[in-house]
C-alpha cells in the first residue's frame, strides 16, 4: 500500500507548492490594484497639463467655489480701504449723499462697503473672464503644482504648513477695475493685493509627499505589475478557472475597497480643515480632483466583474451549463428560422464552422486591445465593449450553426 501512495506525495506536494505561489501572487496583484490605480492617476493628472486643466476648469463655474473666491477677494479688497479716506476723497457736498447710498445697503457703512465689493466681486467670478483667468492660472501652475506636491517649493503654487494655494492677485485686478467703474474711485489707489486660494489642505500633505512622488514616478508601471502578479497566479494555479474567478472577484473587491476610502477619507479631510477654508468649496475641489481616479474604480469594479462571470459561465457547473444550454438553443432557433425563410449563407458557414476558435479568440482579443487602447475608459465603455462582444460571438455561433452535410 505504501508503494503505491509513494507516487502521489510528490505530485500532492507539487500541487501545494503551485497553490501557495499562486495564491500568495494573487493577493499581493489584488493588493497593488489600489495602489496601482492611484499611481496612474497621479502621473495622468500631474504629467499631462491639458488633462490637468480639463479637469480643474469646471470649477470656475462651481457656486461653492465662486463663493468662496468672492469672500477671499472681499477680504483682502476690504483689509486695503479705509472708509474715512475714501469719504475724504468725496466732495464735502456729496458726502452726505454716498453716506444715504451705502446706508440704503443696510447696517453700517463699513459692512454696506463690504457688501458692495462683495457683488463687485461676484460678478468677476460669474463672468466669463473668471473662467479664462481660472484656466490660464491653473495652466501656468501646473509644473508649480507638481513641484508643490513632490517637494519642490518653486512656483505660483506654495506649499506652507501643510496647505497648497494659488494666488489669486488676477482677480483682485479685475474687482479693483469694476469698483472704479462703479464709481469707487478710491479703490484704484489699493496696491496689488496677494490672497491665496486653498487648493489643498492637510496636516499629512508633508509626511505624504515622498510616497506620492513615488506614485508619480511609478505611474503606470504599478498597474501593469498588479495585472502581471494576477495573470501569473491564474496561470500557476492548478484550477485555472477557479482561479481566474476568484482573482477577478479580488480585483473587483480591491477597487471597491479604493473607492470606499476616497469617501471616507474625504469626510475625514474636511472635518479637518480649518474655520478659513470653505469646505463647501473644498469639497467641490476634492471631488473634481479624483473625479478620474473614481471613474478608474468603477471601471476596474466592472471589470472583474465581468472576467469572473465570463470565467464562470465557461465552467462546468449546472447554472453554467444550463445558461450555455439556453444560448446554444436560442441560436439553433434563430438559424433554423432563417434556414425556413431561405436564407442561405454559401461558403461563409462552412468557414466560420471550421476556424470557429481562432475566431472567437481573435474578438476577444480585439475586445481586449480595444479596451487598452481606449483613452480613459469608463465603466459604461467596459459594459458597451462586453455587449459588442457578447453580439459578435452571437453572429459567429449564428454563422456557424448547422450540420456538416448541409455545408457546401
Amino acid at each position: 500500500m505504501e508503494d503505491g501512495a509513494a507516487p502521489g506525495r510528490p505530485r500532492r506536494e507539487h500541487h501545494r507548492l503551485r497553490s501557495f505561489f499562486s495564491g500568495l501572487l494573487v493577493v499581493v496583484g489584488c493588493v497593488l490594484v489600489p495602489l496601482g490605480l492611484v499611481a496612474a492617476w497621479t502621473a495622468d493628472l500631474l504629467g499631462d497639463t491639458d488633462r490637468y486643466v480639463r479637469t480643474v476648469k469646471p470649477l470656475a463655474s462651481d457656486p461653492d467655489v465662486q463663493a468662496a473666491v468672492a469672500n477671499r477677494v472681499t477680504d483682502a479688497v476690504m483689509d486695503h480701504i479705509d472708509l474715512p479716506t475714501l469719504l475724504e476723497d468725496v466732495a464735502p457736498e456729496q458726502r452726505p449723499l454716498v453716506e444715504k447710498a451705502l446706508g440704503k445697503l443696510g447696517g453700517s457703512l463699513e459692512g454696506a462697503l463690504a457688501s458692495f465689493v462683495h457683488d463687485r466681486a461676484q460678478d468677476v467670478v460669474g463672468s466669463p473672464a473668471f473662467e479664462t483667468v481660472w484656466t490660464d492660472a491653473n495652466r501656468a501652475v501646473h509644473t508649480s503644482l507638481d513641484r508643490a506636491l513632490t517637494g519642490d517649493q518653486d512656483g505660483a503654487v506654495k506649499i506652507e504648513a501643510d496647505t497648497v494655494t494659488i494666488d489669486l492677485a488676477p482677480v483682485v485686478e479685475r474687482v479693483k477695475e469694476r469698483l472704479v467703474d462703479s464709481g469707487l474711485t478710491a479703490a484704484g489707489k489699493i496696491p496689488e493685493v496677494h490672497t491665496d486660494f486653498t487648493v489643498l489642505r492637510s496636516d499629512d500633505i508633508g509626511k505624504a509627499r515622498t510616497g506620492f512622488a513615488l506614485l508619480q514616478a511609478l505611474g503606470v508601471w504599478l498597474p501593469v505589475i498588479a495585472v502581471l502578479c494576477v495573470a501569473g497566479g491564474v496561470l500557476l494555479a492548478v484550477r485555472r478557472r477557479r482561479a481566474l474567478v476568484a482573482s477577478a472577484l479580488g480585483f473587483a473587491v480591491a477597487a471597491v475597497v479604493l473607492g470606499i476610502a476616497l469617501t471616507v477619507f474625504r469626510t475625514v479631510y474636511l472635518n479637518a480643515l480649518p474655520a478659513s477654508v470653505s469646505p463647501a468649496a473644498a469639497g467641490s475641489v476634492y471631488d473634481t480632483l479624483i473625479r478620474f481616479l473614481r471613474t478608474s474604480v468603477r471601471v476596474c469594479a466592472v471589470l472583474g466583474v465581468l472576467v469572473a462571470l465570463a470565467a464562470w459561465l465557461s465552467g462546468p457547473g449546472r447554472p453554467a451549463v444550463l445558461a450555455r444550454g439556453l444560448w446554444r438553443s436560442g441560436i439553433t432557433a434563430t438559424r433554423s428560422t432563417a434556414d425556413r425563410a431561405g436564407m442561405r449563407l454559401g461558403p461563409v458557414g462552412g468557414f466560420v464552422r471550421r476556424f470557429r476558435t481562432w475566431i472567437v479568440w481573435i474578438l476577444v482579443a480585439g475586445a481586449a486591445l480595444a479596451f487598452v487602447l481606449w483613452p480613459h475608459p469608463t465603466g459604461w465603455v467596459v459594459i458597451g465593449l462586453a455587449l459588442a462582444l457578447l453580439l459578435a460571438l452571437a453572429v459567429t455561433d449564428f454563422l456557424a450553426d448547422g450540420d456538416e452535410e448541409h455545408a457546401p
